[in-house]
């Protein structure tokens, strides 16, 4: 059984660090920046086992170089299809990654549309997701493509719903906003609204949410429901084919007239 805790980091993000119930070692998601991580370690007097990394946008990225001089050797891994720095092991989809210090093994997920080359990292009911898939939204795209994000959502929500989904930023409120312009009238987003005002309120993290969470409150993985894809046809002006195009709508719409 494998503890998550989540590092802070810049003004949203978060590095997760994966350890087994003892806390000895760390497998290390996505560190932007290497000083919370560094302080982090030395607060739990664990050891830095190896670097996940889903994507290479320097916020997921930037803190490889100091680390690696603090632990020397630490293998790092990342997608094959992008240009990580430092990666000592290339993945793609299919691929395993077994840390042995905290007894996990992640199964890869090829993800691409925020990036070209995106992976995700599953072990027994947890997904990190990197830019993806966040809490109630998915990410941009930047050099991937809005097809290819659709269809790395859908792979993602043939996950079983009771999978933990950590993302990479805290946007959860954000995301909210643009979700109840697409389903005003949804109880369960309503009720979500609440629930992470009070967390947000008490300084505790929106992140991890559930797969079944996500599948009844985040727009993009309800393309295919009749009010989400009624509301996409009026800000289209057109009929819509529901999935693909209307996520596509739904992106777009976000994009420019909400973010």
């Amino acid at each position: 059984m494998i503890t998550v805790n989540p590092i802070p980091a810049f003004t949203d993000n978060y590095i997760w660090a994966i350890s087994d119930e003892q806390q000895s070692y760390f497998a290390i998601v996505d560190p932007g920046d290497a000083h919370p991580v560094l302080n982090f370690l030395k607060k739990k007097q664990g050891i830095l086992a190896a670097i996940l990394i889903t994507h290479h946008h320097h916020d997921h990225v930037g803190g490889i170089a100091a680390l690696l001089e603090a632990y020397p050797g630490t293998p790092v891994y990342g997608p094959a299809e992008e240009n990580i720095p430092h990666r000592t092991t290339a993945l793609q989809q299919d691929d395993n990654v077994v840390v042995p210090e905290i007894n996990a093994c992640f199964d890869i997920m090829h993800i691409p549309g925020h990036t070209a080359g995106h992976i995700a990292y599953y072990q027994r009911g947890t997904l990190f997701c990197g830019d993806t898939l966040f809490t109630n939204g998915c990410g941009r795209v930047f050099d991937g493509s809005l097809p290819a994000l659709y269809h790395s959502l859908r792979k993602i929500s043939q996950l079983p719903p009771q999978t933990l989904i950590y993302c990479a930023h805290e946007y959860t409120l954000d995301n909210i906003g643009f979700a109840l312009w697409v389903e005003p009238d949804n109880l369960d987003l309503l009720q979500r609204r609440e629930q992470t005002h009070a967390l947000i309120d008490n300084n505790q993290p929106s992140v991890p949410s559930t797969l079944a969470l996500e599948l009844k409150t985040n727009p993009f993985l309800r393309c295919h429901k009749p009010s989400v894809i009624n509301i996409a046809e009026k800000v289209a002006k057109r009929s819509l084919t529901p999935g693909s195009e209307v996520f596509e709508v739904l992106r777009t719409w976000k994009d420019t007239q909400y973010d």
